[in-house]
């Protein structure tokens, strides 16, 4: 076993990547293709959708923010609709995964931007009560790729499980390059989605344990 704790990312990972329904969103209203995403790349520590994620924006203040850098990039977008968005379909095999995980005992965490605190109820509910801690840029008021964040994680997993826990103990599954690189520079081993079968193969190498 290479590492002896997980930490997922949400949407992207556990979830549908909200990037698909951005695209069929954008191929609706007839905007450029990628659009949502380079306005979320443009000025990514200040923009609105960054400040959302840490709670500085209420959701009047989000979208009025989020169209008005549309506007300024020529075009007009429905934030509403971007929001929308954001709840993708759970993902079975990665379900399966980290029953196995937990099964065997290993520490398990969700560290995830969101705009709002996660509500506990239905499926929802059901999956976030297989991890042992449940980390958001909208409770923290801190962000991925921000380091600060990553370090909140780690303690709170090791505090939920009652042990120390080091960085090169864990592994972080994300879609997002730009979050893997503070994971990986603090020390974790790193593994971006972008197929689940293909991360859960990397991710069973690094646990030693057949995942699917």
């Amino acid at each position: 076993m290479t590492v002896s704790a997980v930490v997922f990312d949400l949407g992207g990972v556990i979830t549908e990547s909200p990037m698909l329904a951005f695209a069929a969103y954008e191929a609706e209203a007839g905007l450029p293709e990628g659009l949502i995403r380079r306005l979320n790349s443009t000025d990514p520590d200040t923009n609105a959708w960054a400040r959302f994620e840490r709670n500085e924006l209420d959701v009047e203040g989000f979208v009025d923010t989020f169209e008005a850098e549309a506007l300024a990039a020529g075009h007009r977008v429905d934030a509403r609709r971007v929001l929308a968005a954001l709840s993708g379909e759970i993902r079975p095999e990665m379900v399966e995964a980290v029953r196995r995980l937990r099964a065997a005992g290993l520490p398990l965490a969700i560290l995830s931007n969101n705009v709002a605190p996660m509500e506990r109820t239905g499926r929802l509910a059901e999956l976030l009560d297989l991890f042992d801690a449940v980390v958001e840029s909208s409770v923290e008021g801190v962000r991925k790729p921000e380091p600060e964040i990553y370090s909140r994680a780690l303690a709170r997993l090791g505090a939920a499980v009652g042990r120390d826990l080091a960085f090169a103990d864990c592994a972080y599954l994300d879609d997002l390059g730009i979050n893997l690189k503070p994971a990986r520079a603090l020390g974790m081993r790193t593994i971006k989605v972008v197929d689940p079968g293909a991360a859960l193969a990397e991710l069973s190498a690094l646990v030693g344990l057949p995942l699917t």
